[in-house]
């Protein structure tokens, strides 16, 4: 077997020969024939403006008698129920009492068990007083206008005593015995 070997190069004007014919091509192709003119890549004004958002305006809130005779409803609907719940809640902490130690299925069990029911649902009043303050909220904000404070209010004095009537019956129901 015999090995392979390149030529020896013969001659340097072959070589200069070969590298113009290829350099020639290749430097047409670096001209610019494109005379299309390209946006400057400087930054333009648009880009100085930031993108921040633009100061609300302030909104001018009118009052509604509507409204604010609704909401006077709605705070003496939660009244009562705060003062049944307060009434009720006496009556079931005697007999969540009266229940300890006792078997669960006795008498005094069953009793403070019909009690924790009715606080149950006396604190479901005040959620449903709850929804309808939020629907009003809902309504209000379909029609795109601005928080009413009033409404506000209530909500949270709804929400704070719908909290604190669940927190009172779950840890009346947490001294029962369960079976």
């Amino acid at each position: 077997m015999t090995q392979f070997s390149p030529a020896p190069l013969r001659s340097a004007p072959l070589l200069v020969m070969m590298s113009l014919l290829t350099a020639l091509p290749l430097g047409g192709c670096a001209r610019d024939r494109d005379t299309t003119p390209y946006p400057s890549l400087a930054v333009r004004p648009v880009e100085k403006q930031g993108f921040a958002e633009p100061a609300a305006k302030p909104v001018v809130l009118r009052p509604d008698p509507a409204l604010d005779t609704q909401i006077t409803q709605l705070g003496g609907r939660l009244d009562e129920a705060g003062a049944a719940f307060a009434t009720a809640y006496d009556r079931a902490r005697d007999n969540v009492a009266k229940a300890k130690g006792q078997p669960v299925g006795s008498d005094a069990w069953l009793a403070a068990q019909t009690e924790l029911a009715t606080l149950d649902e006396i604190r479901s009043r005040s959620s449903a007083i709850l929804t309808e303050i939020d629907d009003l909220a809902i309504k209000r904000a379909a029609a795109l206008e601005p928080d009413y404070p009033a409404l506000v209010a209530m909500r949270e004095r709804a929400t704070a005593q719908t909290t604190k009537q669940g927190d009172q019956i779950k840890a009346l129901t947490a001294q029962l015995p369960s079976g």
